[in-house]
């Protein structure tokens, strides 16, 4: 399946896999899918799976199965000085958040995981 959403007035093409679209049809709650722009010592593209909302803002309602967000984050710091994986993210107050918008976001579904892409770029790869 493809659609366009739009996030922050810009449109965004979702393309939704096959796997995908059977795996959301069995779903009784909605999947957030959370796409994050992480600002730190590098930009970093990432999409996150959540099954309840997790961060703010009402993201857009794709169907009752699928929700998307965008989030721009930051680390408060480079290098080691943290616990874990990943230092600590707090969101990143964008001034003209539709700039960073991304163009597509594609969601699969395999081996029982969800897995997303997107980028700013106007080609999918």
């Amino acid at each position: 399946m493809e659609t366009t959403i739009h996030i922050a007035d810009k449109p965004v093409h979702l393309q939704l896999s096959h796997t995908a679209q059977a795996a959301l049809a069995q779903r009784a709650t909605p999947l957030y899918a959370e796409m994050e722009l992480y600002f730190s010592c590098l930009i970093r593209f990432k999409v996150r799976f959540y099954e309840k909302q997790v961060h703010g803002g009402e993201g857009v309602r794709v169907s009752d199965q699928l929700v998307v967000n965008f989030r721009p984050v930051m680390t408060a710091a480079c290098g080691r000085d943290y616990e874990g994986d990943e230092p600590p993210l707090t969101d990143f107050p964008i001034v003209n958040q539709a700039a960073f918008v991304p163009r597509w976001l594609r969601i699969d579904y395999s081996n029982g995981e969800w897995k997303g892409e997107f980028g700013i770029s106007d080609a999918m790869h």
